[in-house]
């Protein structure tokens, strides 16, 4: 029988979502509290692949299991589990389900200070040149990537994929309504290996006058990489919405 379940983790303290040899990931965490409670070897796959310190504030897994799971399954995962990673939902979904391929929409957020918070050092960039940022030259920069479905100019260099194609659907900066900061917002049906942070990191440098919006257009329209590419933290960094073509985001139990 095959299983997702709904989650949320604060990467800060991991190497990112996949399992690495020397190091903690939160694929390998869950894992190990999944293998204790059901007594048996028990992997995981997840709907994508963050990168160390990214956060998600929504993912989804699925695992297989022979048996019934125990009544009391996700009280006890959520106990074992660290603070830093909390179980939602549990469903039991048909066999061929795949949190990852069935996914058909993925929504990032990433956020911007402009005030000095230390409470919030592991969850948003504190951007202390802010007053030198032309936002409407970012919406613009944002605004332009719209109107393209190749992004070569995104993609971290040795990556090995089938197509730089991503089907964009949103892409705009928000500005907080206390004027302290800014959320970049963008969905799409697939995203390229550090895709979001080189977008945030275009859109800072030509806000900082860096670069401009005709450079990033050529480049889009050669699927050239920029000459000044930045790539923005990753602690600012949200996974915040994956999307099913059954019921939304969640699949059905049926």
């Amino acid at each position: 029988m095959r299983y997702f379940i709904e989650l949320s983790y604060n990467g800060t303290n991991y190497c990112g979502w996949q399992i690495q040899p020397s190091e903690m990931s939160i694929q390998q965490k869950i894992e190990e509290t999944i293998s204790t409670i059901l007594r048996t070897k028990t992997p995981i796959v997840g709907c994508g692949r963050t990168d160390s310190g990214v956060h998600a504030s929504q993912y989804f897994l699925h695992f297989e299991h022979s048996a019934p799971l125990p009544d009391n399954f996700m009280n006890r995962a959520n106990k074992i589990l660290p603070g830093d990673i909390a179980f939602y939902q549990l469903q039991k979904v048909s066999d061929g389900a795949h949190t990852r391929f069935d996914a058909s929409r993925r929504a990032y957020q990433y956020h911007i200070s402009f005030r000095k918070d230390p409470f919030q050092q592991q969850t948003i960039y504190y951007f202390p040149q802010w007053e030198k940022l032309d936002i409407d030259k970012m919406q613009e920069a944002a605004s332009l990537l719209r109107a393209y479905s190749a992004f070569y100019t995104f993609c971290k260099s040795n990556t090995e994929v089938k197509t730089m194609n991503c089907d964009l659907m949103d892409s705009h900066w928000e500005i907080h309504a206390d004027g302290n900061g800014l959320t970049y917002h963008i969905a799409a049906n697939r995203f390229l290996r550090g895709m979001v942070r080189l977008i945030v990191g275009m859109c800072l440098n030509v806000g900082m006058g860096k670069l401009n919006i005709d450079t990033v257009r050529q480049a889009l329209d050669a699927q050239e990489r920029l000459t000044k590419s930045l790539s923005a933290p990753p602690h600012g960094l949200f996974l915040t919405e994956v999307e099913y073509p059954v019921q939304g985001s969640v699949l059905s139990n049926e």
